[in-house]
């Protein structure tokens, strides 16, 4: 009889190991807890708006091959919407001033030359301070390997930073700064290029999945939270769901839940133990005719505004500071900022926060050196998801790529 893969979860790398081996041919069940997939990219109807929203934001770029690789698998890559060059919109809520970062295709970076595609007030030089960061030790934080400070690091690293490690740069990684900087600026605007889901992470990244999955005969288990796992020897030999428990003979598993979870399965199982909190607030509205779909925001407390239909969304990383504000003041003042850069009346319209307490691992050297690879001292069990060891922070790209690699090492075994 054909072995079966067990994936459990059904977040982005749950789907990504479950799609590309379904794709293979390969028996695949998947095992997901909720009575949802997406995990933490996931849309849902939001009853005080009425309206279908998803529970964060959250930003591609052209140069994020796994996750693009993804969509064209599942068929969804036209879900995918932006600006056809590598444009960014920012403006200053403490000075008024507008701007929008250019960056040339090719690797040459000579839009650092122009000022009218670079950051005002900065210079070319600025930029070469960058290249610090690709030759950062493990145990060195941003800004111990690069200055923290200046209109270079206010008006553009800093927002970068914050919104891929969900980190203050002042305690955040080098090592996952210059990954970045590595995929994105230095290989030039076609790797950069801003891209959204723009009717909803659902429509783009889970629906179609499940969909393919079906059509390949894999199987989605949804409420099925597994409970323990259990060791004979060198393997995992049976999945314990509580009121169900599977004998799993030669199957394989591919383990991809949150690190708390995976840690409480998994003896002696490493992983990160400190994380970080994303805040996003929803505002119901028309938005106004020609506002950037991504605009950057500096000297205020949100940091990105996306444009969607029929609403206008904001987030903010790293946000624990906020986690105790009222709801209602929190609202306020987030839509006197979103005001302000869309050009819009000041009285406060339908709205929603969605507070992620435990978004991300937090970024640091300490965690990042925490973070476990997808094989597992089990021959017949690996790790999947964006906490483990990818090379990346918590990102989308991040998460499908070990949904990937794990499926590799499976089909290898």
């Amino acid at each position: 009889m054909p072995r079966t893969v067990h994936v459990i979860g059904a977040g982005l790398a749950g789907l990504a190991a479950a799609v590309r081996l379904a794709e293979r041919g390969v028996s695949v069940i998947v095992h997901e807890a909720a009575g949802v997939a997406g995990g933490r990219c996931r849309s849902y109807h939001d009853p005080l708006l009425d309206m279908v929203i998803d529970n964060g934001n959250h930003l591609l770029l052209s140069g994020n091959h796994a996750a693009l690789s993804y969509l064209e698998t599942i068929g969804s890559r036209r879900g995918l919407v932006g600006p056809a060059t590598a444009e960014f919109a920012f403006m200053d809520l403490a000075s008024g001033e507008r701007w929008t970062l250019r960056i040339n295709p090719g690797r040459l970076p000579w839009w650092i030359f122009d000022r009218s595609r670079r950051v005002p007030g900065t210079t070319a030089r600025d930029y070469l301070s960058f290249a610090r960061l690709l030759y950062a030790s493990d145990a060195k934080t941003i800004c111990v390997a690069v200055k923290c400070g200046g209109p270079l690091y206010e008006r553009l690293a800093r927002p970068l930073w914050l919104a891929a490690l969900n980190t203050e740069p002042k305690e955040a990684s080098a090592v996952l700064a210059g990954a970045i900087i590595r995929e994105t600026l230095a290989a030039g605007g076609e790797a950069c290029r801003p891209l959204i889901a723009g009717n909803g992470l659902g429509q783009v990244f889970v629906e179609p999945a499940l969909r393919f999955l079906g059509k390949h005969k894999a199987k989605v288990v949804f409420g099925h939270r597994l409970r323990a796992l259990g060791f004979a020897h060198d393997k995992v030999v049976t999945l314990d769901f509580g009121d169900d428990k599977v004998a799993i003979g030669d199957d394989d598993v591919i383990l991809a839940v949150p690190p708390i979870v995976a840690a409480g399965l998994v003896p002696e199982l490493k992983t990160p133990s400190q994380f970080r909190a994303i805040v996003n607030a929803h505002f119901r509205l028309e938005p106004p005719a020609g506002l950037a779909p991504i605009i950057g925001v500096v000297n205020g407390t949100m940091e990105w505004l996306f444009t969607f239909p029929d609403r206008l969304s904001v987030t903010i990383s790293a946000a624990d500071r906020l986690l105790d504000v009222p709801r209602e003041t929190l609202a306020q003042n987030l839509w006197q900022e979103v005001a302000a850069v869309a050009g819009l009346s000041t009285a406060l319209p339908r709205w929603q926060i969605v507070r992620e307490r435990r978004a991300t691992f937090a970024a640091t050297p300490g965690e990042n050196a925490k973070r476990p690879d997808a094989k597992t001292a089990w021959r017949n069990l690996w790790i999947a998801g964006d906490w483990t060891k990818t090379g990346l922070p918590a990102t989308i790209e991040g998460a499908i790529r070990s949904g990937n690699r794990a499926a590799d090492l499976v089909a290898r075994s």
